[in-house]
């Protein structure tokens, strides 16, 4: 989650920007100094909020880190999972032991060979330390490395999605424990990606170079900078100006215009990235169903969608987007509105007050949809206090649970326990809202076990609904991936899993923007 909330992070969220604020103005091409000449310039809308992958869950993190570190697994552009630092693996009979064998001849950017003790280290740092995907590891019981090339999970249960889990980029990379120990991983990691972290200029940019040794081929740039510019104005601008050669801050308003734009290419990829609003279940009188079901009738999302992603995006009630093979059909709250709402408060026996509502200006759609939900909830005498603070800030709001609601976005989502169980499960990582049922418990419980997949589609259709019903989330919409580059850019790639790869980009020297 891009909490991204995780990610996407938070937290992690596929950036749509509709409201200026302060950022990196245009100029010319960024020089750290430690950079390679030529370098890929990479606009993204925000500053990694730190550069441990095990420990950030912010997208801006993952969109840099992506291109540093690997994963055993990963997904491919269909998202289905494909070898990585793993070539092959087997499950046992029982569905308990999975084997996995190593790439060979793979080695860290300072030249350490990589080894099945890195992957155990790995894991074992994860799980042992309760970092943000720790609950991703919640069946594993043993880890071990019986030679330097094969890798064993030993799980306490069958579980169907371990490729998911283990190959989504977000906080599974497989890291140098060297790295690690000496505590160099905040500052300047190494992996072994196709990129080697450069340098980093606080406010300004971050600078890899190419790592001639990596395991799927040399990268067809021989860098990449990438720049923090939040405003999409200037993002665009800087793209247009041939001072950056890729940027995913576009101004959705301007998507219809820039499709006829020749001067770049621009992708708008629907994803299985949503957005939505958590009401803080620890605190009166959102502790009550009815109320954040009276809220939920009152959001018009349709405005929200309009104002935020100029129909880029498309209104849904629950996470899982239509043509997804996990969608469940649900509109519940389409129909009834503030009547409705009104009802289900004076059921409740509730008076409205005021209400914390908790946004961050590094996703300006949340504070563009914070004051549509302030004029939704004020019929019903809600006073929508408006809090708007920097990304790092609002971490720290979400996890100490200083809010009474709250907006962002989750991306990355493959399988439906990406979607659900950090979440919704009472225990789950990311279940900053304090939701808790039963049956939603033991319906993501019986998800991440089952191997039928017929019965595996019903658990969570069924989940889905309860969440929903519940309202454990207030779902407003499914994001597009709209990103746009230079036309002399190739063999990039739009995914919609919001997953940033240059690994395979070149940039044509002749028709490159001027340097």
């Amino acid at each position: 989650m891009m909490a991204r909330t995780a990610v996407w992070t938070a937290v992690l969220a596929i950036v749509m920007m509709v409201a200026s604020v302060t950022g990196c103005s245009t100029g010319r091409r960024v020089d750290l100094g430690e950079g390679a000449a030529g370098s890929l310039v990479a606009a993204i809308a925000g500053e990694p909020d730190q550069l441990d992958p095990h420990k950030t869950t912010a997208y801006f993190s993952f969109e840099v880190l992506e291109n540093v570190f690997d994963t055993l697994v990963e997904p491919d552009g269909n998202l289905q999972m494909r070898p990585a630092l793993a070539t092959s693996w087997e499950v046992s009979p029982d569905q308990r032991v999975w084997t996995f064998h190593l790439r060979p001849g793979v080695k860290f950017h300072d030249g350490t060979p990589l080894t099945a003790d890195d992957v155990v280290f790995s894991y074992r740092r994860i799980i042992d330390e309760k970092l943000a995907n720790s609950d991703k590891f919640s069946a594993v019981t043993a880890v071990e490395a019986p030679d330097p090339t094969t890798v064993v999970i030993r799980v306490s249960r069958p579980t169907p999605n371990m490729l998911t889990n283990i190959g989504g980029f977000k906080g599974m990379a497989i890291v140098s424990r060297r790295n690690v120990e000496s505590g160099q991983i905040a500052t300047h990691p190494i992996g072994t990606g196709p990129f080697r972290f450069a340098g980093q200029k606080s406010g300004d940019s971050i600078s890899l170079v190419a790592n001639p040794d990596y395991w799927d081929g040399p990268p067809g740039v021989p860098g990449v900078t990438f720049r923090f510019i939040s405003e999409p104005s200037t993002a665009l601008s800087a793209l247009q100006a041939g001072e950056v050669d890729w940027t995913d801050s576009i101004p959705p308003q301007r998507v219809r215009q820039l499709s006829d734009d020749d001067s770049l290419r621009l992708a708008v990829t629907p994803s299985n990235d949503y957005w939505y609003l958590a009401l803080n279940e620890a605190h009166a009188p959102y502790n009550d169903v009815r109320v954040r079901q009276a809220i939920a009738y009152a959001i018009d999302r349709d405005a929200i969608v309009a104002a935020t992603s100029y129909g880029t995006a498309k209104v849904n009630e629950l996470a899982i987007p239509e043509g997804n093979p996990w969608y469940t059909p649900y509109d519940r709250y389409r129909e009834g509105g503030v009547d409705k709402a009104r009802e289900l408060l004076s059921e409740a026996g509730v008076t409205p007050g005021d209400l914390d509502m908790l946004v961050t200006t590094e996703y300006p759609e949340t504070v563009t949809a914070a004051q549509i939900v302030a004029d939704n909830l004020a019929p019903l005498g809600f006073t929508v206090k408006i809090r708007t603070v920097d990304f790092a800030t609002w971490l720290d709001e979400q996890n100490s649970g200083h809010f009474d609601m709250l907006m962002l976005g989750w991306l990355g989502n493959i399988d439906p326990d990406d979607f659900y169980y950090a979440q919704h499960h009472t225990d789950g990582s990311s279940n900053a809202q304090k939701f808790s049922d039963p049956e939603v418990d033991r319906l993501l419980d019986a998800g991440r076990v089952e191997t039928d997949h017929a019965a595996r589609v019903a658990d969570y259709a069924r989940a889905a609904t309860l969440i929903a019903d519940k309202v454990s989330y207030i779902y407003l919409y499914n994001s597009s991936v709209i990103q746009a580059w230079n036309p002399a850019l190739t063999g990039y790639e739009a995914r919609r899993d919001g997953a940033v790869r240059f690994r395979h980009a070149v940039l044509d020297a002749d028709g490159s923007a001027s340097r």
